[in-house]
């Protein structure tokens, strides 16, 4: 009987130490982009055209965020009048650029959204909700 229980907390230690290789092999913090589209690439190149880079900055006030467009999985764009924010949610936001899902994002206390804030991702035709993803810094590119 004493042997049953040393095999059984065997198992489940081997089944957790399992699980937990999994989960961090998928919240793996390499970039894993895929090739840009070639729509993409001209989506973002239009946005971004004849305006330069700024330091990045961690927050976005949620006034300054109300223009979003979405380039494709890995780059969101929010405009701001001459001001164009680059957002690359870390790992990416699958499914975001098929156009089948809505970004929803949440805020608490002062209405931004912020590097590491937690985005859920909803169905648009089952408003079921169809993943999640991080945001990063965001880029900000002026015209001069």
């Amino acid at each position: 009987m004493n042997s049953g229980r040393k095999t059984m907390r065997r198992f489940t230690a081997a089944l957790f130490i399992a699980g937990f290789a999994g989960l961090a092999a998928s919240c793996s913090t390499s970039n894993g982009q895929e090739t840009r589209s070639p729509k993409a690439q001209r989506e973002l190149a239009d946005a971004l055209a004849g305006r330069t880079a700024g330091p990045p900055v961690r927050c976005l006030p949620s006034y300054r965020s109300r223009q979003m467009q979405v380039i494709d999985d890995w780059t969101i764009i929010f405009r701001d009048g001459k001001t164009v924010y680059v957002q690359n949610p870390r790992g990416g936001c699958r499914g975001l650029g098929s156009g089948a899902y809505t970004l929803v994002t949440k805020t608490y206390g002062i209405a931004q959204q912020c590097d590491g804030d937690l985005n859920q991702l909803v169905d648009l035709r089952t408003g079921m909700m169809g993943g999640s993803c991080v945001f990063g810094p965001f880029t900000p590119y002026t015209k001069p």
